[in-house]
């Protein structure tokens, strides 16, 4: 390998080390119209949300780190859905690194469908479930990165707002004792919305368009540590 791209390497505050493989899992705001069964390859196989930024620019900006980046999320997931499918998703896809998002659904489902409540994820539930998924993959991993789930809603009374605050918090618990990195994504929203309406970053508040989703890539690559300059 040439000098050049060693040093870069070296020098480089990326977290992700060359040649890792990378696993988002989640639901719809991970998905995007991703491929299925398995988010990797061409023609858009990343989908069209976060995750496709985020694969783009790592390989753009960092192509020694050869990163190979997989999509795992699955619209309409809960943590529970999770939960059924992480030994085909995570575990046999071996990843050196994983990220993981969910949440919203388990929110959501109290508001939009308040009478069905087997669709309801209860917080304690969310919790110890997200808890024992990760005490089972983490010893296998490199690094693990944990997002919170979000509503772009600036008012934090707001009835859906506040109690998605709290599944965050279950959240950055989860990641402080096990020494994952933890992703803000609430308030990288929050900091947006001192200047856009919610509407302009996400009609439903909640499934982001361009700019929803660049928030959320953004989010991702400051916290892995991504610069515009390798050297």
């Amino acid at each position: 390998m040439p000098r050049g791209i060693v040093e870069g390497m070296q020098n480089s505050r990326l977290k992700i080390e060359p040649g890792s493989k990378l696993i988002f899992i989640g639901d719809s705001i991970t998905d995007a119209g991703r491929a299925q069964p398995v988010g990797e390859g061409l023609f858009g196989a990343h989908g069209t949300g976060f995750v496709n930024i985020v694969a783009g620019l790592l390989g753009a900006i960092h192509p020694e780190h050869r990163i190979r980046v997989v999509n795992q999320g699955c619209s309409g997931n809960t943590v529970l859905d999770l939960k059924n499918r992480w030994e085909r998703d995570v575990f046999e896809q071996k990843p050196d690194w994983l990220c993981i998002m969910i949440g919203i659904n388990d929110v959501w489902r109290q508001f939009d469908l308040p009478l069905a409540t087997e669709s309801h994820v209860n917080l304690a539930v969310y919790e110890q479930t997200l808890e024992d998924l990760v005490t089972q993959t983490k010893p296998n991993l490199k690094g693990l990165v944990m997002m919170t789930p979000y509503y772009i809603e600036p008012q934090k009374t707001d009835e859906m707002r506040f109690k998605m605050d709290g599944y965050g918090q279950a959240v950055k618990r989860i990641a402080e004792r096990h020494g994952a990195i933890f992703v803000d994504t609430q308030a990288a929203f929050d900091q947006v919305m001192n200047t856009w309406y919610p509407a302009t970053l996400a009609w439903d508040r909640v499934h982001p368009n361009q700019i929803g989703t660049t928030v959320i890539a953004k989010a991702f690559l400051d916290a892995v540590g991504f610069t515009w300059d390798p050297a």
